[in-house]
Parts: structure tokens; sequence; C-alpha cells
């Protein structure tokens, strides 16, 4: 019995024992995101990360990869529902045709900011809760200043003017490209510097800050200032939704608090990077900036419209009220942009 007392005494010990002190880790997240890491949508994207461990006391750590390292432009949201990274941030305009509802914000609505573009975009979302983004857990959006017309060699002046030519253009803008007459190529923004510095395209449809950040000035010399069909892209920020569902709900809550801050950086970031792409294109010599009269502004929408109209017959064949989504969109930017 001797063995009996002495197995009782260790288990009594054991018990009376104080509880040593858990020995996990940190929560370890990836983060993937196509931007270069220069780019200033880029460096917000690190800036949240760093929010969220510091927001967090340490608890999560997040290891981030810029410029396309871990999952490509077009790879990135499918990386994230079958977990090769944790978040991801790229646009959704290179998934054309799965996101219809969030498709109507890249219309060619006569954007003129971004914070415009990017608050609208997110108005979208929570109005609407779209089934299409059911597979992830939406963190927010953004979205970019005016896209406007950039051409290499050839000015364009007049809806006669760029009938013909090659542009590069993604989800929405192929659409607005081909309604004013020219051929949409589609590509991402990493592949565009060398398609038209090589001549394989004859510029495309870009926002401002492009010029910059993308270092597109360099190989286009014509900028057209298209307000009145004005385009924006969106692009998601998203979670993993079994990995969201494994946070805990504190580090849950200061992960959704920094969300809300940075949609307005973001914005900012945009307008800020616009003004920035402006100036670096006019430091290129030879680089002309080309405004629309009025008249041929007018013009250029109405060659648009049609564009608003096949959109809600569209979407109505997956079973989307396009005609509710587009009325709340156009109504909720006018009231952002008064």
């Amino acid at each position: 019995m001797r063995w009996q007392r002495l197995f009782l005494l260790v288990l009594t010990l054991v018990l009376l024992a104080p509880a040593l002190p858990s020995q996990a880790g940190p929560i370890k997240l990836s983060y993937s995101c196509f931007f270069p890491p220069t780019h200033v949508q880029s460096q917000l994207a690190e800036a949240w990360c760093r929010e969220v461990e510091k927001r967090t006391d340490g608890k999560v750590q997040i290891d981030y990869y810029p410029g396309g390292t871990l999952t490509k432009a077009n790879q990135c949201y499918d990386g994230v529902v079958e977990g090769i990274s944790d978040i991801g941030f790229s646009a959704l305009a290179y998934s054309r045709g799965r996101f219809p509802v969030m498709a109507a914000v890249d219309l060619p609505l006569g954007y003129t900011s971004g914070m415009a573009a990017t608050e609208l975009a997110n108005a979208v979302y929570a109005q609407f809760k779209p089934g299409e983004l059911d597979d992830v857990k939406v963190m927010y959006f953004n979205a970019h200043g005016p896209g406007l017309l950039h051409t290499k060699g050839k000015p364009v002046r007049t809806l006669e003017d760029i009938a013909g030519l090659k542009l590069r253009a993604t989800g929405n803008s192929a659409l607005l490209v081909q309604a004013l007459g020219a051929t949409p190529v589609a590509q991402s923004m990493p592949d565009a510097y060398q398609s038209i510095q090589k001549g394989v395209v004859d510029g495309g449809m870009y926002p401002v800050e492009t010029n910059k950040g993308w270092k597109m000035a360099e190989v286009v010399d014509y900028m057209t200032e298209n307000y009145s069909t004005a385009y924006t892209t969106t692009f998601f920020v998203v979670m993993n939704k079994d990995r969201w569902a494994e946070l805990p709900a504190d580090v849950q809550a200061a992960i959704t608090e920094v969300n809300a801050e940075w949609i307005a950086k973001h914005g900012k970031a945009w307008d800020d990077s616009d003004v920035a792409g402006r100036a670096a294109f006019l430091a290129e010599k030879d680089n002309q900036i080309i405004p629309l009269s009025e008249e041929e502004s007018m013009r250029w929408k109405a060659a648009a419209t049609p564009i608003l109209d096949d959109y809600v017959k569209q979407v109505a064949a997956k079973g989307v009220d396009g005609k509710a989504v587009l009325e709340f969109t156009v109504n909720k930017l006018n009231e952002l942009q008064k």
C-alpha cells in the first residue's frame, strides 16, 4: 500500500501547486497585398498591421507580404478564402463579374475624389451587405480618386481621337474604354508599365496617383481630364472567415476599431497621392494635361450612359436589384461630393 500513499501524495502536490503561466505565443497572421512596398497604400496596409499589434498588446503578430509576393493581385481574394493568407488587400475588379453589387461603385459616375469614392464603397457594402462577400470577413474597402485617360504618343481631345486605341483597363473601366470607342486590354497594374513602354497598349485608364505610385508618368505623354466619366476601382481588405472566428473577442474588437479609423486614412492618402501624381506627371518633359470642353465632356458622358443601363440588366440575372443599388450609389455619391 506504500505505493498508493506515494501516489496520493504526488497527486495532492500536483493539485495544490500554483498554475503555471501559459506558454502559448502570440496569434500569428499573414497579410498579402499586391501594392509594392513603396506605394502609399502598401505603407498604410503595413501601418494597419503594426497598429493591430499595438492595440492588442502584442497578442497578434502580422507578417506583411507586399508586392504580390504571397499571392498575385488576381489571386489575392481566393488566397484568403483558401487560407493561403489570413488577410488580403487587392481590387475587386480583378475578378470581374464576381461581385455584382459592389461593381456599381466602379461605374463611370463622375468621381472627383478618393475620399468620396472610399466612403461610398463602404456605404454601399453597409447598405446592402451583399452575399457575394460572404465567404470572407470584410475588414473595409477603399477606392481611388478619379480614373482618367492616359495615352502615349497620341493626345486625346475628342471621342474621335480615342477610337481604335488599345488601352489597359480592368473591371468596369474596361466597359468604359469600349463605350468610348477604344479596345480594352485586361492587365493588372504591375504589368501596365512595360505594356505601355513596349507599345503593347497605347495607354490606359488610371487614377492620377499612378503617375508617381506606379511611375506611369515615365511612359505616358498625355492625361485627358475626362471627369464626366471618371470611374474608381474598389479595393478590399478581407480576412479568412475561419481565422476571424478563432480570434478572441477582445482581438476582434481591436481590429474592428482600427478598421474604422483606416477607412478615412486610405481616402485621404488617395487624394494626397493624386496631387503627387499630377506633379510627377508634369515633371516629365513635354507631358501635357488636356482638359475636355464642357460640350465634349457631355458627349463622353452620353457615350458612357449605356454602361449604367447594362449594369442593371446584367446583375438582374444574378438576382440583384441593380436599379436599387445604382440609385443608392448615385445618390450617395452626389451627397458625398456636394
